[in-house]
């Protein structure tokens, strides 16, 4: 039996020491950067016209950021908004008695802006209709950044629990999901980030690997796929800046979320917040149920049973107009039943999966003058997965108990100086893993002669990574260029460390209304820590008598992007796209051992190419929507450079040593689009449709062994000679009400129709390193929103 030994690697030297050390001392000497990037602050003060304070009404709105919201100032007639994405912004302000004040503003720093609108004595207006054409477009934007708004977040599609939050970002071209939501940006593979009021989190967070955010707690997003700023490393296939926070209104406001439907599914959510002076405190809860948690492996949908719940709360203090501290508390849950293939339920088997988290954040934001910005964030969290399975099970009865503990840190700083803002900092990660993993094999058949008939493992180990950089925004007139560098330290099986440039420019055209815009990235990306401590440990050895197992290094590579933003009529708005990705120690997974583990592998090299086109209407008269296509192609060389492999898989790996495969998330066309129409009586109509040309397959098996696992249903949607899934398409609808009572309470009923084509959608097929996955058949759902 051959023997592969760790070796642990370290890329550093005195030189980049050196480096490092000038890199820290120039973050330290230079002025703060905000813990989110390319997000502003609005203060908004309204007067009369004799400069008196005026309590109003203000709308702001953003075509270009999906941002359209009516909010109240205080009896000062001041409001802050914060975290209002980079561009330009109408602003209209209402008192009762006077005429209505209007005012485009362009938030362009970390900095917060201060307005002044002077309301003058007149008529009053009973309805404002608010034309934008001046926000269309993103003038500055130097890369790929899809913003998801609170409009499109109130009207999204209803989603299964545990998936509001996956679903809008799947929504976006060049995302897709496989397996168990799973997201894919641009064809990387666990290789996305949450950004959470500034805090990176940067583990799988799909149902069946973690908890979720809930999307009714979410104010707004932004997806970044190219041009992606230095002060984001680590995982970069994409990187979702997800703001749950809400500008200060004085006095009590809430949110309710109930909705039911097909497969016995339930969930509710509810928040409340009330403000006071310069204080704010919130606390929200939530809790769902299902029979389809999981994309199941057949389409009987066996053993599906999924819970999920979570609570938390918000404490925010605005000392003065200098220095504010945040604070936030959550606790999730997911509980759920690891869905069964064919043979599995005629065993009797039962799997059942836990994650838990709990996190406390914090962050302190200080201006020192109207041109610098600092902010001090930091994190603590602990992360449980638990599974346990029932002696029926087949082939093997797995348990595992895996977790961190993590504290994370980070300072940013920010200076603008005449046409610059140059911003630079740090963060540090300090976590503690541990796993342990037991299994007993009930079905010596499906494994090779001499595997033992039970394992057990048990290790720790600290997980240290660090960062520097720096980045500056210049611009010059139609022009807007954006250089930044990042220093990475990374140390947890291996030790290595890199530089990663940045660089997007930008270039508007005003007399064509078209923004041109190209990036590059250098990345630098760790391997997934899931069950990574297993994967990298010589205990494994005994597992199987033929082992393959090879240290997971990061991922290194190159990012390129070009597009325009083009509106049309001031009306619509053309996104065009095209991007090449060339990956080295491309990552990967690996299921183990038919259990619903995987672990952490590599390729040798990746390259990932693709183009994308998107159509977004924001508003015009009584229609919004969009419609994207994605054209993508991704191709993985070997050998394969890392992970674990055994039995038949190590002596497909080993045999396979050069040529290439086409990567799990290769599919080459993908179609979504979503419209709403509203109707008298404040109804609304929506309907869209989601169309995939399908992912490779690549099962060694025959197919009657394809048959007697997961039924002729499910084979009939491959194609084993094309070497594919066959095409996926859902057909969706919804009809909405709303109803508003006064300034303040909007209630929303809304029922939604899923696949309504009632296609078998099938996503992945059993493969060398992927299962099955299926999705929903045709459903319903009616779900009722009050905010007040």
């Amino acid at each position: 039996m051959p023997r592969f030994l760790i070796s642990a690697t370290n890329t550093r030297s005195s030189r980049t020491g050196i480096l490092a050390a000038a890199l820290f001392v120039s973050a330290v000497l230079s002025p703060p950067a905000p813990a989110q990037s390319s997000t502003a602050e609005l203060r908004l003060h309204i007067l009369d016209s004799q400069g008196l304070a005026l309590p109003s009404q203000v709308l702001i709105v953003s075509d270009a950021n999906q941002v359209h919201e009516t909010l109240a100032t205080d009896a000062m007639g001041n409001l802050t908004v914060r975290r209002l994405p980079y561009g330009s912004y109408l602003i209209d302000a209402e008192h009762p008695g006077f005429a209505p004040a209007r005012k485009i503003v362009e938030l362009d720093s970390a900095i917060p802006l201060d307005v002044r609108l002077n309301l003058q004595p007149g008529p009053t207006t009973t309805s404002v209709i608010v034309t934008a054409t001046q926000t269309l477009l993103a003038r500055d934007q130097a890369g790929t950044v899809n913003r998801i708004g609170q409009g499109q977040i109130a009207t999204r599609a209803a989603s299964l629990p545990g998936r509001g939050l996956i679903d809008l970002v799947d929504s976006q071209p060049g995302w897709l999901y496989e397996g168990n939501a799973v997201l894919h940006p641009r064809g990387s593979e666990y290789q996305t980030q949450f950004v959470v009021d500034g805090i990176p989190l940067t583990e799988n967070r799909s149902p069946g690997f973690g908890t979720q955010i809930e999307a009714a707690d979410v104010q707004s997003m932004a997806v970044y796929t190219a041009g992606i700023p230095a002060e984001y490393g680590r995982k970069m296939g994409g990187v979702i800046e997800v703001n749950t926070l809400r500008s200060l209104q004085p006095g009590l406001h809430g949110e309710a979320d109930l909705s039911g439907g097909s497969f016995a599914t339930g969930d509710g959510f509810a928040d409340l917040n009330y403000g006071w002076g310069r204080n704010s405190v919130g606390a929200n809860a939530g809790g769902a149920t299902t029979d389809w948690y999981e994309n199941p492996p057949v389409v009987q949908n066996y053993t599906n049973h999924g819970t999920t719940s979570d609570f938390g709360g918000n404490f925010e203090r605005q000392f003065s107009p200098r220095d504010r501290l945040s604070t936030n508390v959550l606790h999730e849950s997911a509980r759920f039943l690891v869905p069964n293939e064919q043979i599995q339920q005629s065993a009797g088997q039962r799997q059942n999966r836990t994650s838990l988290e709990t996190m406390g954040t914090a962050a302190w934001q200080l201006i020192f003058s109207p041109a610098s910005l600092a902010e001090l964030s930091g994190m603590v969290r602990d992360d449980t997965v638990r599974l346990a399975s029932n002696p029926q099970s087949t082939p093997i009865v797995a348990a595992q108990d895996r977790g961190f503990r993590e504290g994370y840190i980070k300072g940013t700083l920010t200076r603008e100086w005449k046409r610059q803002e140059f911003k630079a900092g740090f963060e540090g990660d300090f976590m503690h893993l541990h796993e342990g993993f037991t299994y007993a094999i009930t079905d010596p058949t499906r494994f090779d002669p001499g595997t033992p008939q039970t394992f057990t493992f048990f290790d720790r180990a600290p997980d240290r990574e660090g960062a520097l950089f720096a980045e500056d925004t210049l611009r010059l007139g139609d022009w807007s260029i954006a250089p930044g560098l990042r220093w990475d330290d990374y140390a947890l099986i291996v030790h290595q460390s890199a530089f990663s440039p940045r660089l997007a420019i930008a270039r508007y055209f005003p007399h064509v209304q078209m923004a041109a815009h190209a990036a590059y990235d250098r990345v630098f990306q760790t391997p997934a820590f899931e069950n990574i401590l297993l994967s990298s440990s010589p205990e494994v050895i005994s597992l199987d008598p033929l082992v393959l197992r090879k240290p997971v290094e990061p991922s290194r590579g190159n990012y390129y992007e070009a597009g325009i933003s083009k509106g049309i009529r001031q009306t619509l708005r053309l996104d065009i796209n095209t991007y090449l990705r060339r990956l080295s120690n491309f990552a990967d997974d690996n299921p183990l051992l038919d259990t619903s583990i995987s672990f952490p592998i590599s390729w040798r090299s990746a390259s990932i190419f693709g183009a994308e086109g998107k159509v977004d209407l924001p508003r015009w008269k009584r229609l919004s929507g969009y419609a994207s296509y994605s054209y993508m192609e991704g191709t993985s060389w070997l050998p394969l450079t890392g992970g674990l492999f055994l039995g038949n898989q190590a002596t497909q790996v080993l045999e396979r040593t050069s040529g290439r495969q086409w990567m799990t998330q290769d599919q080459r066309n993908t179609i979504r689009t979503r419209w709403i129409v509203r109707l008298p009586w404040e109804l609304q109509a929506a309907s869209g449709l989601e169309y995939g040309s399908g992912l490779p397959v690549d099962f060694d098996g025959t197919r009657q062994q394809a048959l007697d696992q997961y039924g002729p249903r499910l084979v009939s949607r491959v194609n084993f000679a094309r070497g594919r899934v066959d095409p996926s398409l859902s057909i969706d609808a919804s009809v909405a009400r709303e109803w508003t009572r006064g300034d303040r309470l909007r209630i929303r009923l809304q029922a939604d129709g899923e696949n309504l084509n009632n296609r078998i959608n099938l996503l992945d097929f059993a493969g060398l390193f992927s299962g099955n996955a299926v999705e929903p058949p045709r459903s319903g759902s009616l779900s009722l929103q009050l905010k007040f």
